[in-house]
């Protein structure tokens, strides 16, 4: 009965700890119903071969009860027909200029958008995103001044996608309430220019850690919480290939700036999930602790995405995948990797 004195009271303290990423998962409450401002919002969608995405996107923003004031498509280079879609479909749409020196595509696309912007308000938003109904209006409801970030919540559709699901939960958890997401920010135009905008990260990967620091850096609240029931989007449907490449794609970067404190809070979350693993070699009563920690996980992942209850009860496997991806994520850190046509350093 020695390692099980040990096992039992360490496996509940770490699943008792855990629940401090649950709690970061909440979505607090909205503020009283008011006017969303939605005439004063400039919606940017940064598109780089975006066609296959935008139909769905734009056509979510049209079925909204109001309107934005208007919707901007900088087209990114792209070599498909997302000019054309987004034309059709009522956006305005925004060649990009030459990519300059030092600057990334994306940042390069947002910048663009933000000066042909009208609005009051910003909200760049990736293409592969779409708004659940009354979302919109949702969002501009959370917006307390500043800037604001949802994590969209991942429409699982396919086997592979379920791989995903430590990378979601510990993605939302290390952001919110503090970061910002990079596929949606909303921001005040006074507090984006007092910031420098875009420019400022005009050479990184993972924007939105690093906009996230100016921005408290200048004294601009920043908020996020999980966007479940307003914003939603599929992660990598093209297939496993390219669902590895965009975690590998600065996973290590994003995981040197996730604050320290989240990073042992999550480091103790997957210890306990591998002493559970690990207690049901000693006993078959530890499967209750196997068990609440898949329970726990469940609830977890019901919060960022629609995965199966399989993928919380099997959780070693995508464990499994996410310690292998991040390896490959640091092993490849500062080399050049392929995304979305262009090659990049994953840093």
């Amino acid at each position: 009965m020695g390692p099980e004195l040990i096992i039992a009271p360490v496996g509940v303290a770490l699943w008792l700890a855990s629940f401090g990423l649950l709690r970061r998962l909440r979505q607090e409450g909205l503020q009283e119903e008011r006017d969303p401002l939605l005439s004063s919002l400039s919606l940017i969608i940064p598109a780089r071969n975006e066609a296959h995405n935008l139909p769905r996107l734009l056509e979510s923003i049209r079925s909204q009860p109001h309107p934005p004031r208007e919707i901007l498509v900088v087209d990114d280079d792209s070599t498909d027909a997302t000019a054309e879609v987004a034309a059709r479909a009522g956006a305005t749409v925004i060649p990009s200029r030459a990519l300059p020196d030092g600057w990334r595509g994306k940042p390069w696309a947002c910048h663009q958008g933000s000066e042909a912007a009208t609005g009051d308000l910003l909200l760049f938003l990736d293409a592969d995103c779409w708004f659940e109904p009354g979302g919109l209006a949702a969002v501009l409801r959370h917006h307390r001044g500043g800037a604001l970030s949802v994590a969209p919540y991942h429409a699982v559709e396919k086997p592979y996608e379920e791989l995903s699901a430590f990378f979601n939960v510990i993605m939302v958890t290390s952001t919110a309430p503090h970061g910002l997401f990079g596929q949606m920010l909303l921001v005040d135009r006074a507090c984006y220019r007092q910031t420098g905008g875009h420019q400022q990260v005009k050479g990184r990967v993972l924007e939105n850690l690093h906009l996230a620091g100016f921005y408290r850096q200048a004294g601009v609240p920043v908020a996020s919480l999980p966007g479940r029931g307003m914003l939603s989007f599929r992660m990598y449907p093209e297939g496993l290939p390219s669902l590895v490449e965009g975690w590998t794609k600065g996973f290590a970067s994003g995981a040197a700036e996730t604050p320290r404190a989240t990073v042992i809070l999550v480091a103790l979350w997957i210890s306990g999930l591998m002493v559970a693993v690990i207690s049901l070699l000693f006993s078959p009563w530890f499967s209750l602790l196997y068990l609440a920690f898949a329970a726990q996980f469940w609830l977890m992942l019901g919060r960022v995405g629609s995965f199966s209850p399989l993928t919380a009860l099997l959780y070693p496997l995508p464990l499994a995948f996410y310690f292998a991806v991040f390896a490959r994520s640091v092993t490849r850190s500062g080399r050049e990797v392929t995304w979305k046509g262009r090659e990049i350093r994953a840093d």
